[in-house]
């Protein structure tokens, strides 16, 4: 097992037991552990989820220690959850499914703009080699810092910036991932992802937005739309952008 998830089970076991019950050797269940199991049955598998990788990085990663206290009861229910006074992690199955559009499988450099509070980072540091991460707002670049050392996450690398520029010096990025909406995809993300590789961004206005899949090869790229969703706005440089590409 990796260093992480040995301090991901030291930070669930520690305190978030049931109090009422035990099994059979007296070691009380995680509670969060049950509930992350069957958010994966019924919110993300039965919902149409069918990377049996990108299930199983569900099933690990502890959502509840990236949010706010107040709302750990609700973490692994498939609710936006707000991770500060203005801003909200997307529910699961949206979490899932952007990243499974990705097709990781395991040795992939992967670019994400929006950190967060890093959840997603950590899924994503689960199914590819290395992540690099930027998040524009300090205070929550700091927090997500933090909570992934916590976590022994080693193949994460954050910087605090616009991520409309990406990361050029760490390019090219076999996926690139965008967790915030867009009215026009960022020109710099895209000559930053590799031939063969895999853009994934919502695009759209506050109002109406759609998922985008983009795929890069030698002559040209596509784009896709994967389904519509409503995402919190990318900050920075591209909100001075009218027109997707």
């Amino acid at each position: 097992m990796n260093l992480h998830k040995w301090a991901i089970m030291g930070l669930s076991f520690g305190s978030l037991f049931f109090q009422t019950s035990c099994n059979k050797s007296g070691v009380q269940p995680d509670i969060y552990l049950l509930q992350r199991r069957n958010m994966v049955r019924w919110d993300l598998k039965a919902k149409g989820i069918k990377s049996p990788r990108v299930l199983d990085a569900m099933a690990t990663v502890p959502r509840h220690l990236f949010l706010p206290p107040e709302f750990t009861k609700d973490a692994y229910q498939d609710v936006d959850l707000p991770i500060n006074p203005f801003l909200t992690t997307p529910r699961p199955f949206i979490v899932a499914k952007t990243i499974e559009a990705l097709e990781l499988k395991g040795n992939e450099r992967v670019l994400e703009v929006g950190t967060g509070r890093g959840y997603e980072s950590a899924l994503l540091a689960e199914l590819a080699n290395d992540v690099y991460t930027i998040e524009i707002v300090p205070t929550m670049a700091q927090e997500a810092e933090k909570i992934l050392k916590d976590l022994n996450y080693k193949n994460i690398y954050t910087r605090i910036g616009d991520g409309y520029q990406g990361w050029p010096e760490k390019q090219p990025f076999q996926a690139i991932l965008v967790t915030a909406s867009a009215p026009a995809t960022p020109k710099p993300l895209l000559e930053q992802l590799a031939v063969g590789g895999r853009l994934v961004i919502p695009i759209g206005s506050a109002q109406k937005q759609d998922l985008m899949l983009y795929r890069k090869t030698r002559t040209e790229i596509t784009k896709e739309v994967l389904m519509p969703v409503k995402l919190q706005p990318m900050e920075g440089k591209v909100t001075q952008t009218q027109k997707s590409w």
